[in-house]
């Protein structure tokens, strides 16, 4: 397009380009304008910089963000350094001449502006068919994000591509081992009039093709018999595969419209291989979830197994009361607690604790406890070190090739003398107080700081560790109101994050250790509860249970 206010001038920009170019005239900025919303873009515009009304520059700054692409050129009788730099940034001039120009100047300046047009506008294309494309991935993406889930997935990616390349509807057939499998998903749901087989079931050559070869087919059907571009359906069948395997087929239809374009079929190469991808995650996905419910109902079954081990019930014996909790950090775990009952009347205590969690720990748990019992049910009541002694040497062996130990806590109590004996391996030390001592000072106003629990500290090497285990017991003798507590190291080495329990000097991030146990015991009072202890260790310690937490109690009454 040229512009120029004189007549002369405009009609001899006519003459000069006509015989090469499609040229439109306009005598003034606001004309041109016109002929812009009349016409659409130009590939080049030479404007005269003084018109009346409107300059050049005006004219061509109005240009610039409705036709960026436009290459502009501005013509000026005048050397005026203002006008010229204001052409440039205003109106984003590729070139400027000074009046009177030279044709053959002014021809090359066309020209060149000619073919810089055809490269901006062709990188233009590039950069839009890119722009698209990653519109197209991202909204794929978004889509397949959204369902993370094989069988939502699949009705997904068929409305997602139908939609965002303009297919008329599309049918997506699951496939395993090469073989369809189950009805196909149709995007619309109400189109039924296309189908992947014949009448008798059998699919379709082209589909069969797809899916022997894994390579994309195209199809032509005209299904009125006509030569009719409405009666025509083109029809493109996708494998979706992954690592050389067929996840699904997809066919995507159009009707009565141009087929599919190559980079059209390029783009949906790609796209539903982003599609594949994200079926066989999801797949993947579908199976690690049965496998995990599987999983869990067979934890289940072991958690109930070691809650059967633990014995929940044990008869009661004059003079004393047992309470035991155990709570593992997962399904199953490597803490267990004992209570039995000696013919003779010994009651027998033990709390133990397997390295490690899990599956694992619970195993050597099982077989722990298993020996164990075998050792107190001796008809002559073992001391406790002793029989700590046998256990090491059966489990030794196992234990040291399985690179595992076991710490262990064990006590006698005979009622009849109230005589406690004990031995230790590697364990938290078990504690003695008096809960009623503490109830009586709490109700007198005393102070707690007063009262100073017994530690039981004789305590040798945990089992697995050598093949003769080597320690010594102790006793104690036991009043009546006072208490036993044995614990293992899920309790002690629980992480203080919520003081609430005043008068005590936990800590917040630091491990309760012995010494804060104290501190939960004295605010326990009596009777003495167990679940009421645990309670507050969660209010002291609300995080994850990172570790099992074992408590066994034996009061004397």
């Amino acid at each position: 397009m040229v512009v120029d206010d004189e007549p002369d001038n405009l009609d001899l920009l006519y003459r000069t380009f006509r015989r090469d170019f499609a040229v439109y005239k306009a005598d003034s900025g606001f004309n041109a304008l016109e002929v812009l919303d009349r016409d659409g873009e130009m590939a080049v515009i030479v404007s005269d910089q003084r018109m009346p009304g409107m300059n050049g520059t005006e004219f061509l700054s109005k240009t610039v963000d409705r036709f960026p692409d436009t290459i502009r050129i501005i013509l000026t009788g005048y050397t005026d350094v203002e006008d010229l730099v204001g052409a440039i940034n205003s109106g984003k001039v590729f070139r400027y001449l000074t009046k009177p120009w030279s044709p053959d100047e002014l021809k090359s300046v066309v020209n060149q502006a000619a073919e810089t047009y055809r490269v901006v506008k062709r990188r233009t294309n590039e950069l839009n068919r890119a722009l698209r494309r990653e519109s197209l991935f991202n909204a794929m993406m978004s889509a397949i994000r959204e369902s993370l889930n094989y069988d939502s997935m699949l009705p997904t990616i068929a409305q997602t591509i139908t939609t965002t390349l303009n297919a008329h509807c599309a049918l997506l057939q699951p496939v395993e081992g090469g073989q369809a499998k189950g009805e196909p998903l149709r995007y619309p749901l109400d189109r039924d009039d296309w189908s992947l087989t014949h009448e008798d079931g059998q699919l379709r050559d082209p589909v069969q093709a797809a899916l022997e070869h894994l390579t994309i087919q195209q199809t032509q059907v005209n299904t009125d018999g006509s030569d009719s571009p409405g009666g025509v359906i083109d029809e493109l069948l996708i494998p979706l595969v992954y690592q050389q395997e067929c996840l699904a087929l997809l066919s995507l239809v159009r009707q009565g419209q141009p087929g599919w374009q190559t980079d059209e079929v390029a783009l949906i190469s790609e796209l539903t291989e982003q599609a594949a991808l994200a079926l066989s995650q999801a797949r993947l996905y579908q199976r690690t979830e049965a496998q995990t419910q599987q999983f869990r109902m067979e934890l289940e079954v072991a958690r109930q197994v070691q809650a059967d081990l633990l014995r929940q019930h044990w008869p009661e014996v004059l003079g004393v009361r047992v309470q035991a909790e155990c709570q593992p950090a997962r399904e199953v775990g490597g803490d267990f607690f004992e209570v039995f009952i000696h013919p003779q009347g010994d009651v027998w205590l033990a709390v133990g604790d397997v390295s490690g969690k899990g599956v694992p720990a619970a195993l050597f748990m099982a077989s722990s406890i298993s020996v164990l019992r075998q050792e107190l049910a001796r008809a002559e009541s073992p001391e406790p070190d002793e029989a700590i002694r046998r256990l090491n040497r059966a489990l030794f062996e196992n234990l040291f090739n399985s690179n595992r130990f076991i710490t262990i806590a064990l006590a006698r109590y005979t009622p009849s003398t109230r005589r406690l004996s004990y031995a230790n391996a590697g364990h938290v030390y078990p504690v003695v107080w008096s809960p009623q001592v503490v109830q009586e000072k709490v109700l007198a106003g005393g102070d707690l700081k007063e009262i100073e629990p017994t530690y039981l500290k004789a305590r040798g090497v945990p089992l697995g560790i050598l093949p003769e285990w080597k320690g010594t017991g102790g006793e104690q003798t036991l009043e009546p109101g006072e208490a036993l507590l044995m614990a293992s190291d899920g309790i002690t080495e629980a992480t203080v994050a919520n003081i609430q329990l005043p008068g005590t000097s936990l800590v917040n991030g630091s491990m309760l250790q012995q010494e804060g146990l104290w501190e939960l015991l004295k605010q326990q009072g009596s009777p003495f509860d167990l679940k009421r202890l645990l309670a507050t260790l969660q209010q002291v310690a609300p995080d994850e249970q990172e570790d099992d937490q074992t408590l066994l109690l034996l009061e004397v009454l």
